[in-house]
């Protein structure tokens, strides 16, 4: 098959070949939509790779754009806001973009080229093959720099992108023998059913704990949405008795502690309880919950921070892809 020329993109886009080059080389001079149709048809013929790509190193537009999957949630937002302090202080501006379904993600990519960010940040728990294969692209077909904040591309890949997270194992090894510690030992973890890589994380570190004290792992897989998750928490606290209680986010550790207090148990005389994050849920409840806290803030900052020497190229002493900052063990009044 013959290689797309300038001529076919012009054709397909249903502009003339001039606009086709002033939106690869100079796509100021270009209206937003007209530039987007053209970048679309450069895509599906094949054209990106040269010219495409070459037009858009042209210039710099001084923004980069946030990926997230739910600004609702307070982790994500304390993260956005870190992000948003660093930028401000290096002249960025931002775009916050809401990270669209599988199959929507070759236009995501579209949207993004045509923008001209200089970078960008993923704030996006799973990474599916689909949503692999197009930041890939990103990265790789059209040079924009992409830093990983609070997630991984793989369960522990850290060789493709650079992330900026915590170490999620030993933070999951560590919260679970907390418990130990305090003599439980019928420990459950509430974890996400999708499999999110820092998820699967927490669970491999809960689950060495256990083994190590030669316990049995108890996990029940449930559905981070508040609306969804009484029933899965409900069908297995019915089933299995537990005197120690971890939740993956804080949010789902205290639907764990409402419905066991509700059902006449104690907390932490009969169940000790820890959450994961601690965000402002686990100081607002009662009993107040214990907690391992995650520097949301600070990995915004440092995921953004890591991004501007990308983007301006500068050499850098660091020499793996894997960034992970400093956890911590919070006790308050739902442990011993």
């Amino acid at each position: 098959m013959m290689k797309a020329t300038i001529f076919d993109v012009a054709s397909r886009a249903g502009v003339s070949n001039a606009t086709v080059s002033r939106a690869l080389n100079t796509p100021d001079l270009v209206k937003p939509e007209t530039r987007k149709k053209i970048l679309k048809a450069a895509k599906e013929l094949g054209y990106k790779a040269n010219a495409l790509a070459r037009g858009l190193a042209s210039s710099k537009s001084t923004q980069v754009a946030v990926i997230v999957s739910d600004l609702a949630r307070a982790s994500v937002a304390e993260m956005v806001k870190g992000i948003l302090s660093v930028a401000s202080t290096y002249k960025y501006s931002t775009i916050i973009i809401p990270s669209p379904s599988d199959d929507k993600y070759n236009d995501l990519l579209t949207d993004i080229v045509s923008s001209r960010v200089d970078g960008v940040l993923y704030l996006v728990d799973e990474i599916t093959d689909i949503k692999y294969n197009v930041l890939k692209e990103l990265t790789d077909t059209y040079k924009v720099p992409l830093v990983l904040v609070n997630t991984l591309s793989r369960e522990q890949d850290d060789e493709k992108f650079l992330s900026v997270t915590i170490d999620y194992e030993s933070a999951g090894y560590e919260v679970t023998k907390a418990l130990i510690d305090e003599g439980r030992k019928n420990i459950a973890l509430f974890t996400t059913l999708k499999r999110y890589p820092v998820s699967i994380l927490k669970e491999n570190g809960y689950v060495k704990a256990m083994e190590e004290a030669g316990l049995e792992p108890k996990i029940c897989y449930t559905s981070g949405n508040l609306d969804k998750n009484s029933k899965d928490i409900s069908d297995f606290l019915e089933i299995n008795n537990v005197d120690g209680v971890i939740g993956v986010r804080d949010s789902i550790a205290i639907t764990v502690m409402n419905y066991l207090m509700k059902n006449g148990l104690e907390v932490p005389k009969d169940v000790s309880i820890f959450g994961f994050q601690n965000t402002r849920y686990t100081l607002l409840c009662r009993p107040q919950v214990s907690t391992v806290d995650v520097p949301t803030n600070e990995i915004g900052a440092r995921a953004m921070k890591e991004l501007t020497t990308e983007m301006l190229e500068e050499e850098t002493t660091r020499n793996e892809k894997r960034i992970m900052l400093k956890h911590k063990i919070i006790k308050r009044e739902s442990t011993k």
